[in-house]
């Protein structure tokens, strides 16, 4: 592509980037300043990062040049180079978490995941954006300004939220992978509208300090991805495990809900699914119908829980006092949930744990559901800024992406528009909290099945 190095992970991945790097075919070095070329020439259009730390990534490369070179191998991951959602704290970078208002004394120093992360020796190129306070699944971000979806340059459509740089980053080849965070959907459907591959992990995998929280009790940390097979490399190699194999398709049971997961879905995102899901049955998988009336419960769980977690964290006083600099939609959705009292709040805590009691039970005997991410393609930013029909749209991103949160489940979401769609669609499996590596074998079982999808023309960016 004219004016734009070619992503140096973007044949093979992050397993023939490991093999390069251990042969002396290629240097961090080298592959570090290709991303950071890539992101001069196509992020002032796309606007995914934040903060670009290049003088830093790139003595971080030469570093782990030099270490392997002296014969210390840190694993897989070592000088790869990853973007982190900029509502997680690294020593020497700004935080901002999509906001204007001060947040980096509530976020406090670098946690453990980023230690996590430099331990297995990734190369941090910088920050990418966020929706403000990890509050929105649409993405869109008044305060600090809203990626652009590479999918259509003509367009500024959504990105999806709230890992907003994240989705773009990953989908533009400005980074070998990046971390994002999972509240509500924010990997799944960052991941889906953008064409990459998305895992939620379940709560506690990963931990959650120096990371801005949103809700204590649901945020979770995940990895978007290329491919599941990266993210299977990267799940593995930061739990010191061997890396997932894919689940043999025959013998794979997967749940089908009867209702709500694939109520109101576009036309595109209905064409897809139902090819992907005829696809898998072709293979060999079992695909069965299951009811889950309990999802009913979720349209009326989050403002009732998500705002009172995040009043706790962000401070009653504090928000009061940066309410009028804030992004509208960080207002509205706040201001729907400011006056839950204590009771209703202990109410739904409690239920949240039952609920995870019962998504385990009704779980049991499969191996996982199977839904689509999202119910649409992405639409014009303008939409949401415009419409006023945008709440409902709101909803609707989140419909089928809220379940795994509210259950404790973990989630994959990959791609499928393959099967017939110019706008990135996403297929979506959750599996039981703390089948982390299960949902990672079903996602490669998915990709062998659906093989590799579609990239974005990324030439009238440059």
């Amino acid at each position: 592509m004219a004016n734009i190095p070619p992503d140096p992970l973007g044949v093979g991945g992050i397993a023939r980037f490991a093999d390069d790097f251990r042969t002396r075919r290629v240097t961090s070095e080298a592959v570090t300043t290709a991303y950071l070329a890539r992101i001069e020439a196509l992020d002032k259009r796309l606007g995914a990062y934040e903060f670009v730390a290049g003088d830093r990534a790139l003595s971080q490369a030469r570093a782990l040049d030099a270490l392997l070179a002296a014969g210390t191998d840190l694993g897989p991951l070592m000088g790869v180079p990853v973007a982190i959602k900029d509502l997680i704290a690294v020593e020497g970078m700004p935080i901002t978490a999509g906001s204007n208002a001060v947040v980096e004394d509530l976020v406090g120093p670098e946690g453990t995941f980023v230690g996590m992360l430099k331990r297995a020796g990734c190369v941090i190129l910088g920050k990418v954006k966020t929706a403000e306070f990890a509050r929105s699944g649409h993405g869109v971000n008044q305060a600090r300004g809203t990626p652009r979806n590479p999918w259509d340059a003509a367009t500024h459509r959504i990105p999806g939220g709230s890992s907003s740089g994240s989705g773009v980053a990953m989908a533009a080849g400005l980074c070998g992978f990046a971390i994002g965070s999972d509240t509500g959907g924010s990997v799944r459907q960052p991941a889906c509208f953008n064409g990459t591959f998305g895992l939620k992990t379940t709560k506690g995998l990963w931990p959650t300090d120096g990371v801005f929280a949103l809700s204590p009790t649901l945020d979770t940390l995940g990895p978007l991805t290329r491919s599941a097979a990266d993210a299977a490399i990267i799940c593995a190699a930061l739990a010191d495990e061997p890396t997932p194999a894919p689940h043999p398709a025959r013998g794979l049971l997967l749940g089908k809900p009867e209702r709500h997961f694939y109520a109101d879905l576009d036309a595109e995102t209905e064409y897809c699914t139902a090819g992907a899901l005829a696809a898998l049955e072709d293979a060999g998988v079992t695909i069965v119908t299951v009811s889950i009336p309990e999802v009913a419960e979720q349209l009326h769980f989050y403002p009732g829980f998500i705002t009172p977690e995040f009043l706790g964290y962000y401070g009653r006083d504090r928000y009061e006092a940066t309410r009028e600099n804030l992004d509208p939609f960080t207002r509205e959705r706040t201001e729907r949930g400011i006056d839950t009292p204590a009771d209703e709040y202990i109410r739904l805590l409690w239920r949240h744990r039952e609920l995870c009691e019962i998504a385990r039970e009704r779980l049991r005997g499969l191996d996982g559901w199977i839904t689509p991410t999202t119910a649409f393609t992405a639409p014009p930013v303008s939409y949401f800024l415009e419409s006023a029909d945008a709440e409902r749209a709101h909803a609707r991103i989140a419909q089928n992406a809220h379940t795994a949160n509210l259950f404790g489940l973990c989630a994959t979401t990959t791609p499928i528009h393959a099967f017939g769609s110019d706008m990135p669609v996403g297929l979506q499996v959750m599996c039981a909290g703390g089948e982390d590596r299960r949902a990672l074998s079903i996602a490669l079982t998915l990709e062998n099945v659906f093989g590799p999808p579609p990239t974005p023309d990324l030439s009238a960016f440059a």
